[in-house]
């Protein structure tokens, strides 16, 4: 350890042996080797609230250009879903003690500009038009899932379990929208769109 990192060192001990509460966040930015990450994943916490908050806008363009009320539903839950993952952002930025932010998602701004294209070039009240969505939902859901599953994996070697435990609910609800999403595809809607 060098001086400079004894003197950070001595300084968050005799800040909390005084009693003032430090952040976690300031924790870790005492700390050289962990600050870099701690960026990183604030970095990425803001590009995911950024898409989640973006595709909060895109779903109910979604919901209303489905074909089947299974579909509806199935977005509609989504909505709510993406609702309460938000939330759970904005808590994260607590803990943290960062601000809740977005920073542009080039990727989600692909995925539901590329959803746009998929019901504008598909008919009104057609079966593949849901096909069509499910595929552009799906892209959606596995890039949240990679996401959340790569947070989490942080979260985690940075020693946050209450961070870890948000992004393992919002993991699950990802996971099981996909499965979802699978089942309606498989279930009747890829087969009445061989039909039409």
């Amino acid at each position: 350890m060098n001086t400079t990192e004894k003197t950070k060192s001595k300084a968050v001990a005799n800040k909390s042996k005084s009693g003032n509460k430090i952040s976690q966040a300031e924790k870790m930015k005492n700390n050289d080797e962990s600050s870099d990450l701690l960026e990183f994943f604030v970095d990425e916490l803001k590009d995911i609230y950024w898409a989640e908050n973006h595709l909060l806008k895109a779903l109910p363009e979604m919901k209303e250009a489905a074909t089947t009320a299974e579909l509806e539903k199935a977005i509609e839950q989504h909505i709510a879903e993406t609702k309460n993952q938000v939330v759970r952002l904005d808590k994260i930025f607590k803990i943290l003690d960062e601000k809740a932010e977005g920073k542009k998602c080039e990727a989600m701004a692909g995925l539901v500009k590329e959803a746009q294209e998929i019901v504008e070039d598909t008919e009104d009240d057609s079966i593949v038009r849901d096909v069509a969505i499910i595929f552009a939902s799906q892209k959606v859901e596995h890039y949240e899932i990679a996401t959340y599953g790569s947070l989490k994996a942080l979260a985690q070697i940075m020693g946050k379990a209450n961070i870890v435990s948000l992004l393992e609910e919002t993991l699950v609800e990802e996971k099981n929208c996909d499965v979802n999403l699978s089942k309606l595809a498989t279930g009747f809607i890829n087969q009445r769109a061989m039909k039409e």
